[in-house]
């Protein structure tokens, strides 16, 4: 795991003028707008961009033996995310994952949010930023081809106080790195918490194969157990002698079924957030590691956020058919979230999502991809 940390912090040598960005229709909404895709490619990676939701809608990566397979879940068409958006590979917010009764108090104010999941708010309510057409406001090549995407959120959007003014950059920042930045500005005081949503199958989206034997890693020490609503409780749990301890490689399978843990049962599988930090960091943190021992392939999440959800795709049902035509199941993909805790809003000891004019909201995330040696083929 040495690796990761000298990858994303600039460590590797990019191969000048390999990289190429280019922008292509990709559909057009009911309302006329057109709905563009970005292709950022360097040699080695080769990712897909959709303005509709900010999202990442294919990533192209070697397994061992050189074979590309696109390892993102997401759609051919934007029908599709249209009809069935599962939040695949989309910029989520304003706020990212759940907040209790879709209520929270900023300075003596209460601020009622749209609910979209039983009681709560979940990733900013029933149209969030994942169904916004976000404007591609920056198109680079050169060795490091990046796109940046931005979106202006108005005061009141889904319940949230001030205008948000939030931007994403992708950029293939090393032949085997992909880079993801979010920022966001206020006019007023709100809060604020973006993320990510791709679902990934390192064996790849079309390959038949769900990820429960492949081997995940969370370097976390506790994680935030949730009442039956998927609310924390405000607990800080010990993983050791849970089903959630993946400080060693684990594969998914081997407790994802315990139906003597409460929490399993409630999320129908995992869906947890993981504490790796009591705030965010300015230096990026491991925040999980995957690897498929059958394509060699590994993928390593690296954050300054202080918290991931993990997430196994528990509530794909069969009814939505990706890319390569294929329906999805439950487990065909596995989310690693990098965010600030859920309903840190409602929970102090979680500490803060608040945004003040003049500051900046950053989550930074990387993942980096490499292979296993050709004899690790078995699942341990």
């Amino acid at each position: 795991m040495q690796g990761w940390k000298a990858a994303v912090l600039g460590a590797c040598t990019v191969a000048a003028a390999v990289g190429e960005a280019s922008r292509a229709p990709f559909g057009t909404l009911p309302d006329g707008r057109p709905v563009e895709e970005v292709t950022l490619s360097n040699g080695t990676l080769t990712a897909r961009i959709i303005a509709w939701g900010a999202a990442l809608r294919a990533l192209h990566v070697p397994d061992r033996d050189g074979h590309a397979a696109d390892v993102v879940l997401g759609y051919a068409d934007l029908a599709s995310y249209l009809d069935k958006p599962n939040y695949f590979g989309a910029s989520v917010g304003r706020y990212a994952n759940r907040i209790r009764d879709g209520r929270f108090s900023l300075d003596g104010k209460t601020y009622t949010l749209a609910t979209n999941d039983g009681p709560n708010s979940l990733h900013g309510g029933k149209e969030g930023f994942d169904k916004k057409l976000w404007t591609i406001a920056h198109l680079e090549g050169g060795a490091t081809p990046s796109v940046t995407l931005s979106y202006v959120s108005p005061d009141g959007e889904e319940g949230y106080p001030g205008t948000l003014t939030a931007r994403v950059t992708y950029t293939l920042s090393a032949p085997d790195t992909l880079r993801i930045e979010y920022t966001a500005t206020t006019d007023k005081p709100t809060v604020v918490n973006l993320t990510n949503h791709s679902y990934f199958n390192l064996a790849g989206e079309g390959s038949s194969r769900s990820v429960l034997d492949q081997r995940v890693l969370i370097p976390a020490e506790q994680y935030t157990p949730v009442d039956a609503t998927q609310i924390p409780t405000g607990e800080r749990a010990p993983v050791a002698g849970t089903p959630f301890d993946f400080r060693a490689p684990e594969v998914i399978d081997a407790r994802i079924r315990d139906g003597r843990d409460v929490q399993i049962v409630r999320a129908h599988g995992y869906d947890q957030n993981f504490v790796l930090a009591d705030a965010p960091t300015d230096a990026l943190h491991l925040a999980g590691r995957v690897e498929d021992p059958a394509s060699g392939r590994v993928l390593e999440v690296a954050t300054t956020a202080p918290g991931v959800q993990f997430y196994t795709g528990n509530m794909l049902d069969a009814t939505a058919v990706g890319k390569s035509g294929l329906v999805y199941r439950q487990s065909d993909g596995l989310a690693l979230e990098p965010e600030l805790f859920p309903d840190t809003p409602n929970q102090p000891a979680f500490g803060s999502a608040r945004l003040d004019p003049g500051g900046t909201f950053r989550n930074v995330i990387t993942y980096r991809f490499s292979t296993l040696a050709p004899t690790d083929r078995t699942v341990r």
